[in-house]
């Protein structure tokens, strides 16, 4: 069981919760895991899914997906040759914590 912190005096960067969140809000960074959540996807499928990204700042965002260790990278060996994106186990996490998230958002969106 994984203890929360104690509330005392800190600086955002210094909390997980607000490093996660920052990373989060960036245009992308949750609605890439959240297409995920039922295959494994290709880039151009990804970009489909995703109206006005830009091939080069979904490639970033790929990138600093995996960096993360939320989405798994794997080549495709068979022709056409290419890359699948999909979900690491700590991405399946995030995304049941993002549903929960829409779910809330929805609750108290006129609040």
């Amino acid at each position: 069981v994984i203890e929360l912190d104690a509330r005392q005096p800190q600086r955002p960067i210094e909390c997980p919760v607000e490093n996660w969140l920052g990373f989060l809000g960036l245009r992308w960074n949750a609605l890439v895991p959240w297409h995920l959540k039922d295959s494994a996807k290709r880039h151009g499928e990804l970009a489909a899914l995703l109206p006005g990204v830009a091939p080069k700042f979904l490639a970033e965002r790929l990138l600093g997906l995996e960096s993360r260790g939320l989405v798994v990278r794997s080549p495709i060996l068979t022709l056409p040759r290419g890359v699948l994106y999909d979900l690491s186990s700590a991405g399946v996490a995030l995304v049941h914590i993002l549903d929960q998230l829409e779910m809330w958002s929805h609750k108290f969106q006129d609040a």
